[in-house]
């Protein structure tokens, strides 16, 4: 039986630091997933929609886009769920529960 291939994986110093993200948004094509990391550039703000509603709207701007072939997407899922673990193993901490997105109704 023989071995899978080892990644040697090797990162600029300049990228070394990283970019802080608040949060990320996914999309796909047919070949590809895209996740936009984005960084809030201001606080958020109460305002009126364009029918008077009041809403909260934030301003963010993207701090790195990354693409990846749809077979990745599962890989890195697993890695999450394994981190994830791992830091609630680690912290004793629960992530708080985001509110249901409006894409998942």
């Amino acid at each position: 039986m023989s071995q899978p291939p080892q990644m040697r994986v090797s990162m600029p110093d300049d990228k070394v630091p990283g970019a802080y993200a608040d949060f990320v948004s996914v999309w796909h094509t047919a070949d590809v997933f895209t996740f936009d990391f984005a960084a809030l550039s201001r606080p958020p703000a109460r305002v009126e929609s364009d029918d008077g509603t009041p809403v909260t709207q934030a301003q963010a701007q993207v701090v790195a886009r990354v693409r990846v072939p749809p077979s990745q997407v599962f890989e890195i899922m697993k890695a999450l769920e394994r981190q994830l673990t791992a830091w609630e193993t680690e912290t004793g901490r629960r992530p708080r529960q985001s509110p249901p997105s409006p894409e998942a109704k």
